[in-house]
């Protein structure tokens, strides 16, 4: 029975890898592209035509094009290094064809999912059948079969199996979202803001993220904005909780005050690890909590975000910008408090 537990855990941990190997290929593309698409909005004349916003001033559509190129790679990225991790580099190319295709077809971020890990195990089977060839023809598998079986096979799959129901999927999800009240926006915008803090970095906060940034091919932008005030909150949290309870930090952690303030402002969750890691207990639960309100507060003052990451550097391009600044001051005075409550005194001699 231990046995088994450990052998799924184990499988758990290789999908888990195989997954981060996507991510982490695809964020640099869709972080840079975003926040140039964001400049350009931010350069733009509204005014001059509301249906073409980015790009009816030169600078605007120059900074709107190098953007929209970048952000246009993050589905075959994704699926692409995806399959790359299950079956190395054979699957690359399946992989990039099956996340191209799941961005025109409509089925978006969980359509170049599931192409991902289709490319990798359709490479892993025909691995498993092309062992039977003869040894004289080792040398055009690599440049001849894999591409062409591997791409045809995930060309099939994704357009007769996976796009249809998906992209189905994605219009109901997101028409669903467009239907949501101001109510239930607000208890999505809280379970989102927290789930930032859970793991700080983690497949959790991953989760929330890249719902977020997949929101954003969707022009759903309250997700983002909600997103990004929760994962700013930890940081900024803990750095204003030094300040104003130093006897409850130890003089290393209070050291660490500005730059968790720089980098609460900069949206890296990540600042908050090392007090995550030595006091889990009473750390995670204010800074979930506060994550929460913030999030929350974000969707009630119906902010929203174009960028993926740049915290209060694009404050400029934000809906509502003082109340998405609102929601994550709020937020971060709340995780303060309640850090400031939770956490005991340190004695001189432990500091």
């Amino acid at each position: 029975m231990a046995d088994g537990r450990e052998e799924v855990r184990g499988r758990g941990k290789k999908v888990y890898r195989d997954l981060m190997n996507g991510v982490s290929h695809m964020l640099p593309f869709v972080i840079g592209g975003g926040i140039l698409i964001a400049v350009a909005f931010l350069l733009d004349d509204y005014s001059l035509n509301p249906a073409n916003f980015g790009s009816n001033l030169p600078q605007a559509a120059f900074f709107k094009a190098i953007g929209d190129a970048a952000f246009g790679f993050m589905l075959p990225i994704l699926a692409g290094y995806i399959a790359m991790g299950i079956a190395d580099r054979p699957a690359l190319a399946p992989g990039f064809v099956g996340g191209f295709l799941a961005k025109e077809g409509g089925s978006g971020f969980l359509g170049a999912l599931l192409a991902g890990f289709a490319a990798g195990y359709l490479i892993l089977l025909l691995k498993k059948l092309f062992d039977k060839l003869p040894r004289s023809l080792e040398g055009i598998k690599s440049i001849l079969l894999y591409p062409v079986f591997g791409i045809l096979l995930m060309g099939l799959l994704i357009q007769l199996i996976i796009n249809p129901p998906v992209a189905w999927l994605n219009e109901a999800l997101y028409g669903l979202l467009a239907r949501l009240g101001t109510g239930s926006r607000v208890l999505l915008g809280v379970l989102l803001g927290g789930m930032m803090s859970v793991d700080m970095g983690g497949p959790i906060n991953k989760a929330a993220y890249v719902f977020g940034t997949a929101s954003l091919a969707s022009n759903e932008f309250q997700i983002m904005a909600a997103v990004m005030a929760g994962g700013m909150v930890p940081p900024l949290a803990l750095a204003l909780a030094v300040f104003a309870f130093r006897d409850k930090f130890s003089e290393k952690e209070r050291q660490s005050g500005v730059a968790n303030l720089i980098m609460g402002a900069c949206f890296i969750t990540e600042g908050a690890i090392p007090f995550a890691a030595a006091d889990p207990l009473r750390v995670l639960p204010a800074c979930i909590i506060g994550s929460a309100v913030a999030g929350g507060l974000s969707m009630f003052f119906g902010c929203g975000l174009r960028a993926p990451h740049g915290g209060i550097f694009v404050l400029p391009v934000i809906s509502h910008p003082f109340g998405f600044l609102a929601a994550v001051i709020l937020g971060a005075l709340v995780g303060m408090l309640l850090l400031g409550v939770l956490r005991k005194r340190i004695e001189p001699s432990e500091s």
